[in-house]
């Protein structure tokens, strides 16, 4: 009969799991998408606010074209 030696097996840290040294951290600069987001929210606004003048002045309206 053969003797069954263990051997020890190392496991090691993948890759991708390793810490990673960096010399400088992200930091995104969201200026330009703030000014869009702003701009974006500012005509959604004014469309928001054209649509409910027009349905208070629906009638009137109307009248004016349907002579």
């Amino acid at each position: 009969m053969s003797k069954k030696n263990k051997r020890q097996v190392s496991r090691q840290m993948p890759s991708a799991a390793a810490p990673v040294a960096r010399s400088s951290e992200f930091n995104p600069d969201y200026t330009t998408t703030k000014h869009e987001l702003r701009r974006i929210g500012i005509l959604a606004g004014s469309f928001f606010a054209v649509l409910i003048i027009l349905a208070i002045f629906q009638n009137q309206l109307l009248a004016l074209f349907v002579k």
